[in-house]
């Protein structure tokens, strides 16, 4: 199997004041926080956003797996819904001494170019800053972080820069060269 240099960047903001938010989109976008962990939800969530950016380091999970992720405190899945359908999701993991990661984000590929995207990230980055507010004894939010790499979207790392976000880490890692699976086994997306 051949390889591939793979890069990947590290984000920040370490104050409320870096969000830069973008306004949003025209038409019936809600942003609603699943507060029941779904194991079901989020791995649909994960395939359908992810299956043709080649996400698929979660694929081989067990539903035990998902759920001890899921259920851990501080960690939180805030998904966009375009007129009642799901479009993407933000998922949010609380980590030590107020450190929150933005550990995926993403979009279901027929709502990409629609300004979702960017509403959806300033939200998501909005309740990472305020995440200790409904988790009572996480210590207050002092940085925001993520990740994204040479593999996601085109347009990921300009909108993370677009709110505000700030390069803190470049890695250029090798790996084996995949086939995106789409959203459920033997599925390509066009």
């Amino acid at each position: 199997m051949s390889s591939i240099n793979v890069t990947t960047w590290s984000l920040e903001q370490t104050a409320p004041a870096d969000l830069l938010p973008a306004s949003a989109p025209d038409g019936d976008v809600r942003i609603v926080r699943a507060e029941v962990p779904s194991p079901e939800f989020s791995r649909f969530l994960y395939a359908s956003a992810g299956g043709d950016i080649l996400w698929t380091d979660r694929l081989p999970w067990t539903y035990a797996r998902w759920q001890e992720v899921l259920d851990r405190p501080g960690t939180e899945t805030w998904v966009a819904y375009d007129r009642g359908t799901p479009a993407g999701y933000v998922e949010l993991h609380a980590q030590d001494d107020g450190v929150v990661e933005i550990a995926y984000f993403g979009l279901l590929p027929a709502f990409r170019g629609r300004r979702i995207g960017g509403h959806l990230l300033s939200f998501g980055t909005a309740r990472a800053w305020d995440l200790a507010e409904r988790w009572p004894g996480l210590a207050g939010t002092k940085r925001v972080w993520l990740h994204t790499c040479s593999k996601d979207g085109e347009h990921a790392m300009d909108n993370y820069r677009r709110r505000g976000f700030r390069l803190f880490d470049t890695k250029v890692a090798q790996e084996e060269e995949a086939t995106a699976p789409g959203p459920w086994p033997g599925a390509h997306t066009v």
